[in-house]
């Protein structure tokens, strides 16, 4: 009897055995020394149901999609190919355990039976006592479902590497510490997408997004990344199965916006693409995230070219060779009435008996995410166990967290491509394929995005064919301004404005500031509406200028003449006609006159604190005197003929105490104080006119009027003085009548400074230093003409009118005259 019982023993152990190789195991599953856990999106439930008790979800019962599909064909592919390589886990064999995650939020006995050890679960064990076959999980696809579940592998740091989600609060470590990925984030998607808008300058555009933690985490990132750029987003919506898509496209194009923007997942962009084209949505650009760039079905819809111009931004398509070759091996070696077994719940799928070429053909995006995150995993393994050329060390006990740590220094080319991560668990280097839907319904290269130290990006719009037959499409709330215009803000967009031109002395720069008129430095000038400064011309009377020669030979003459009458009164000193001009009074007014004459030397050239200090100083110091001598000369006119008769005393007192040098005297005294204290408290010093003309800077003397103003008062009060005393004597005898020729010479001197200040006022050119040296010298032969010149005449010419007796005569009529 026993050895009966025995013999059925071992042949029920034969047949047990043989069951086993004959009968497929499920593709979800995969015997191996250490399990990876997947976690793929084969079916798609995107409704909402609410069940009165707690239920399980059967995903089978939910639409298949053929992309998802087919990345979890590669899953499989990519641990078969490690475990038949010569060079990684050496005698160690890899298995899976692969769950369909349909649900966002409904999937979680899968997830707890990889967290699970000996069929349970221990959270507030301690991590080293967990020996949980599962050393890293491979997904889920979409951002919300990895929010779901992470918390549950983060608590024992088992790396979660993942293929898809690239919502950008995963970069958090202090949240995720054990989340990896080997797609690049949503950051670095956006900032292709602003680069595209950029390039094309679309700034006012509209971003759709689904209305999950992926496209909400696109939104905010790119309300961030447009910050700081000319991009406006005057509409978002998040896309859903409630949403009102007519109402939508309606809302838009009361905008007026030509650029949409989808940062959505296939099942919200499927509906709102043929919606489009249902509602005869036309003439757009339309920007597709990474998620749908490449989808196979809506590129082949008739009628899409009508919707406008699809470009997107892709994962790069990476050929991984043998992909195609296992598919058509795997599917040929299954059999559909046994490919249904399943182990666990969510662990078959109605989708054994599917055609391979179909499956190849499905959208490509992230395969090469999940190839890399195998094989990431794989390396980790391999410097965990120290494997080397042919063994691995199988004493030592695998942690999750130890494979995790290896996986942070994972530095590996696979299929010529870097797999690094950096601090925040995303890929240290990374590319984007720029695709174009084109005529023939494929997603065509015209770019590409790659980022590791800094970023390169290149578009060939080249190969771009554009709706609007052949130009770029535009999208702007306002057209540009045209140059030399700055933008008015018009409502609460920056891209919506009003165009204003730039004033004269103002210029735009619109790389610097296209909101405002920068003005133009002092020594610079523009005209209307200009982009730019030009250096204005300087200009100035120098020295070596004709017209300041002939002003110097004017000033020299001058001097000539004093000297020659000097020596003329000299030789004729006690002749009537040099005392009655003053005697030795008249050497001093002449040597003031010379003296004076000095000013007009320093009224050109280019001003110097020097310079501008003795163009007027000397002037207005012995002009003074020049002036208070003909006070005195007026004053004793009028005294002699006049007063003499009536009030002796005051003509007696006058000369006892020869009061006509005492005023002289004073006069020149409290001018040179005025002078000292004006010029030391604010000197005159250069000054740059440039208010006069926009385009010239006239090089001038800034003469302080408060500095001035003393000195300048003095000297029109003595010449007010002596022009009231002259005046009184225009009676005087007929033809010796000096008091007639200060007067004329005084009416020529206010006449003269009358012309130049209104000058002054109505002309700032150049020229009005020559004025000034003019208005100068016209001051100084004035007296010169009409008070001394007539006097020479008498001397050379009409010798018997300088006699005593003469002068005796023209008193004696003068006085009886006066008597009757």
């Amino acid at each position: 009897m026993k050895p009966f019982l025995e013999f059925f023993c071992l042949l029920g152990a034969f047949l047990h055995v043989c069951t086993q190789h004959t009968v497929p195991a499920s593709e979800f599953q995969l015997e191996g020394d250490y399990l990876i856990g997947g976690l793929f999106h084969i079916h798609d439930d995107t409704g909402s149901v609410y069940h009165e008790r707690p239920e399980a979800l059967d995903c089978t019962t939910k639409p298949l999609t053929f992309s998802n599909y087919r990345r979890f064909q590669m899953i499989r592919f990519s641990v078969e190919q490690v475990n038949n390589s010569t060079n990684l886990l050496p005698n160690v064999s890899l298995g899976y355990d692969i769950f369909d995650h349909c649900s966002d939020t409904q999937n979680f006995p899968g997830v707890l039976k990889l967290i699970s050890a000996n069929g349970s679960i221990q959270p507030w064990s301690d991590k080293q006592s967990v020996l949980s076959k599962v050393i890293a999980v491979v997904g889920p696809f979409t951002s919300t479902q990895s929010l779901t579940v992470a918390p549950l592998f983060m608590v024992n740091l088992v790396p979660m590497v993942n293929y898809a989600t690239s919502s950008s609060v995963f970069s958090n470590k202090a949240k995720y510490p054990s989340f990896l990925r080997t797609l690049p984030s949503n950051l670095n998607m956006i900032d292709v997408i602003v680069r595209i808008l950029q390039k094309f300058n679309w700034r006012w555009v509209a971003f759709l997004n689904s209305d999950d933690d992926y496209g909400n985490d696109g939104l905010d990132l790119f309300t961030q990344r447009i910050k700081d750029t000319e991009i406006c987003l005057p509409y978002s919506k998040g896309l859903s199965d409630s949403t009102n898509y007519s109402q939508t496209f309606k809302q838009m194009e009361a905008k007026q916006i030509n650029v949409i923007i989808v940062f959505a997942l296939e099942n919200n962009v499927e509906p709102l693409i043929e919606s489009a084209m249902l509602l005869n949505v036309t003439n757009k650009v339309w920007i597709a995230g990474d998620a749908w760039a490449l989808n196979k079905k809506l590129p082949k819809i008739k009628g899409i070219k009508n919707i406008g111009t699809i470009l997107g931004v892709a994962e790069p398509v990476v050929t991984i060779p043998g992909f195609s070759d296992f598919l058509h091996s795997s599917k040929a070696q299954l059999h559909c009435k046994y490919a249904e077994q399943d182990t666990f719940c969510n662990q078959k799928c109605n989708c054994s008996c599917m055609n391979p070429e179909d499956i190849f053909a499905a959208d490509p995006s992230y395969s090469f995410a999940i190839y890399s995150a195998i094989y990431a995993i794989a390396h980790a393994l391999h410097n965990t166990l120290r494997c080397g050329a042919d063994k691995c060390d199988s004493n030592i006990t695998v942690y999750p967290y130890i494979v995790l740590a290896e996986l942070r220094k994972s530095n590996f080319t696979l299929v010529n491509n870097s797999i690094q991560f950096d601090d925040n668990g995303n890929l240290k280097q990374g590319s984007y394929s720029v695709v174009f839907w084109n005529n023939s319904g494929d997603a065509q290269e015209i770019g590409f995005y790659q980022f590791n130290s800094e970023v390169h990006f290149f578009v060939d719009d080249s190969k771009i064919e554009w709706h609007t037959n052949g130009e770029v499409p535009t999208s702007l709330c306002s057209p540009e301004c045209p140059a030399g215009y700055i933008k008015k803000r018009n409502g609460i967009y920056e891209c919506c404005f009003d165009c204003e031109i730039c004033a004269n002395g103002t210029y735009v720069n619109i790389t610097e500031s296209p909101y405002t008129c920068l003005k133009c430095k002092d020594i610079e000038w523009s005209e209307e509406g200009s982009t730019s400064c030009n250096l204005r011309a300087v200009e100035y009377i120098s020295a070596t200028d004709i017209v300041a020669t002939l002003v110097f030979v004017a000033a020299c003459a001058f001097v000539g003449m004093t000297l020659a009458m000097s020596v003329l009164f000299s030789v004729n000193y006690n002749t009537p006609v040099v005392r009655s001009a003053g005697g030795p009074m008249c050497f001093l007014i002449l040597g003031c006159l010379s003296l004076s004459n000095l000013s007009v030397f320093f009224h050109f050239g280019k001003p110097t604190v020097p310079l501008c200090t003795l163009r007027y100083l000397p002037f207005l110091l012995f002009y003074t005197i020049c002036l208070a001598c003909f006070v005195v000369r007026s004053f004793q006119i009028v005294c002699i003929f006049k007063i003499a008769a009536k009030i002796p005393k005051l003509h007696s007192w006058w000369v006892k105490y020869n009061g006509q040098w005492l005023v002289i005297v004073v006069a020149f005294v409290i001018q040179a104080i005025f002078l000292v204290i004006g010029y030391s408290c604010k000197p005159p010093s250069p000054y740059n006119e440039t208010s006069w003309y926009p385009d010239k800077i006239i090089l001038s003397c800034d003469i302080s009027l408060q500095a001035s103003t003393a000195s300048v008062i003095l000297l029109s009060s003595i010449c007010t003085l002596c022009f009231i005393f002259s005046y009184m004597g225009k009676n005087l005898p007929k033809n010796y009548n000096e008091a007639k020729a200060i007067t004329f010479c005084l009416l020529l001197l206010i006449l003269t400074w009358i012309i130049f200040a209104t000058e002054c006022m109505l002309y700032r050119g150049k020229y009005i230093q020559l004025l000034s040296a003019l208005a100068v010298l016209s001051s100084l032969y004035s007296f010169l003409f009409w008070y001394f010149l007539p006097k020479c005449f008498i001397i050379l010419f009409q010798p018997h009118k300088n006699t005593q007796q003469y002068f005796q005569g023209l008193i004696q009529n003068y006085t009886k005259t006066i008597s009757q």
